[in-house]
Order: structure tokens, then sequence, then C-alpha cells
């Protein structure tokens, strides 16, 4: 179902804590540079004493369906040997679903949900940034692109619904299930050592 459900919800945000990483839209060029540059993983490392410490909390990463299309290049995590927008693009979503299998388990009894989410597609001014015939092709399909409302409803879903699954992929306000690449415990592993090695960091 490519068409975003309707959602809504009366419970109040009141005494929570909630985090969405992933986007870059409507939070201001620099501070979208400065995340590029640092990371959604620091971030949340920053942010983790009090996430814990706020619970209940939730830890959000958007992600894309792009992801299945993805395979992590530890050979190449910067894409600076080889870099093509797309390939780096796929690389980065499914890089966010294994950060949040593994946060969800190193954070299991704390409190603090994690969990990825696909907004699906969405009409933003990232398109603004598109080659002519990609700008096109989103304006031809037009009558399939979300609205900005409706790419928040599966946030604002994992951000107020009670007895989430820590570590779920979420698309449509529903569970979903992500590609094998996705699923792969060793690869989030491995992809989270190598992140805590570039950034010189210890998770406690």
């Amino acid at each position: 179902n490519i068409i975003a459900k309707s959602w809504s919800s009366n419970v109040r945000l009141d005494g929570k804590t909630a985090i969405v990483t992933g986007a870059n839209t409507g939070i201001g060029k620099e501070t979208a540079k400065d995340l590029a540059k640092r990371g959604h993983f620091f971030l949340t490392f920053l942010l983790l004493d009090l996430l814990k410490h706020s619970e209940p909390a939730r830890v959000i990463n958007l992600t894309s369906m792009a992801h299945s299309m993805g395979r992590i290049h530890f050979d190449d995590l910067n894409s600076e040997k080889s870099y093509h927008p797309v390939k780096a693009y796929v690389q980065s979503k499914l890089a966010n679903i294994l950060f949040t299998r593994e946060l969800a388990r190193k954070l299991e009894g704390t409190g603090v949900t994690v969990c990825a989410v696909d907004p699906g597609i969405v009409h933003t001014e990232v398109t603004r940034h598109m080659k002519s015939p990609l700008q096109m092709f989103v304006k031809a399909f037009s009558f399939l692109i979300r609205t900005p409302a409706e790419g928040a409803y599966t946030t604002l879903y994992c951000a107020l619904t009670p007895d989430l699954r820590s570590g779920g992929y979420y698309r449509n306000c529903t569970l979903a299930t992500c590609s094998r690449a996705a699923s792969d415990d060793r690869t989030a592993r491995n992809l989270w050592v190598v992140s805590c090695h570039l950034l010189g960091i210890r998770w406690r």
C-alpha cells in the first residue's frame, strides 16, 4: 500500500522524550550540515544518558524502502574510493536500520524504545537537487507522492503508540518486513564496532 494511512491519536507527549533522526528538511542548513558530518549515530550517543533518565523515551530513525537496494561497503564506508549518490543513499538507509537493531539490543530493559521508520515517498524540497529527468519523473507520478503531513503519520505513530516493538521497521503505521541485509545482526554488530572506531567513542 503506497498511500499512507490516515492516523490520529489523543496521546499527549507530556513526560515523553523522542528523538527523530535521518531527515534534514526543516531543521536548517547549518544543523543539517553538522549532523551530516557527525552522524546520527554520534547524536544518539551524546543524548544517551538523557534518554535513559527520561524513560519512557523513543529513538526514531528515518529510513527508506530503498534500503533493500543497499549493501554495507566496509572497505569504503565513506564512499571515498568510489562515490555515486544513489549508492551512498541506499547504503545510509540500510545502515539506519542496522543501527536501529543493534541500538535496540543494547538498550533492552532501559525503557528506551528504538525503531526505524519508512515515511514513504514524500514531497519535500529534496527534489530541487535532482537532475531534470528525475524531477520530471517525480512530477509525472506526483499522485503517488505523499504530502509532508502524510509522510509524518508513521513517525507520529511510532512516537505515540504504546507497546511498540523495539528494533522494528515500520511503514504505513504498521510493523513491516525489512530486507534480508537489514535483518543481519552480524552486519549490525560489525557496523556498530566500525562506527565507534571511526568516531573514537565507547558506548556506555
